[in-house]
């Protein structure tokens, strides 16, 4: 007696664990780079933030919080946008988000 799949299900699960893993990846991306974000107090006693690593990546507030929540918001637009138009991103902490997901066929599983 053969064991019964269902390759819909197994499909979805699939497809389910491939979006968490992503989501963690990216997260992890970001807070990665984060941390690496340099803030100065301009003279007119407001912030600047940027991540030097992350060309054009720059943010202002007028508190530090204010400027490290738009850095953030920032940070995500541009990750974002750099993975819609295939933009090679810096490698942060060994995190490659330039790298191609492989997938591997049903029958293997």
């Amino acid at each position: 007696m053969g064991l019964w799949v269902d390759e819909k299900a197994v499909a979805r699960y699939i497809i389910i664990q491939e979006n968490v893993v992503a989501e963690y990846i990216l997260s992890d991306y970001i807070n990665k780079a984060l941390a690496q974000a340099v803030y100065e107090k301009l003279v007119d006693e407001t912030y600047a933030g940027k991540i030097p690593i992350c060309i054009g990546v720059i943010a202002f507030g007028k508190t530090l919080a204010e400027c490290e929540e738009e850095l953030h918001s920032t940070l995500e637009d541009w990750v974002l946008m750099g993975l819609k138009k295939d933009h090679e991103l810096p490698i942060i902490k060994g995190i490659n988000l330039n790298q191609e997901i492989i997938r591997e066929p049903l029958e293997t599983l």
